[in-house]
């Protein structure tokens, strides 16, 4: 569980563009017990689950939630992740992939 947290942790922080810093900061820990969070080598972000949530606006479902295998059409095991992000991050995706398309049109320019 440590460890899909801990990825869950990481996406999250990067979807915000923070730094593991600026996250241990806001929940009062060093960064080098935050960093031990995102690499799941520590259960700690139990503790600290409301202020995650907080932070990266989610509820505590969305962060505990696991992947489930499903069986596609050839009976193969396709993963699938049952974690649905908040609406925010999908925006903040999409706002990001819109900047970066902007930029590329922009080199091409030059």
């Amino acid at each position: 569980m440590n460890v899909i947290v801990g990825n869950k942790l990481k996406i999250l922080r990067k979807n915000k563009r923070m730094s593991q810093e600026e996250v241990a900061d806001f929940l009062h820990i060093s960064q080098s017990a935050y960093a031990r969070m995102e690499s799941g080598e520590s259960s700690s972000w139990a503790n600290h689950i409301l202020r995650i949530c907080e932070i990266f606006e989610i509820i505590p479902e969305d962060l505990l939630k696991v992947e489930h295998k499903k069986q596609d059409l050839n009976g193969e095991g396709a993963s699938t992740t049952t974690a649905h992000l908040s609406g925010k991050i999908i925006e903040e995706y999409e706002e990001r992939i819109k900047e970066l398309k902007q930029t590329i049109r922009d080199l091409k320019k030059v």
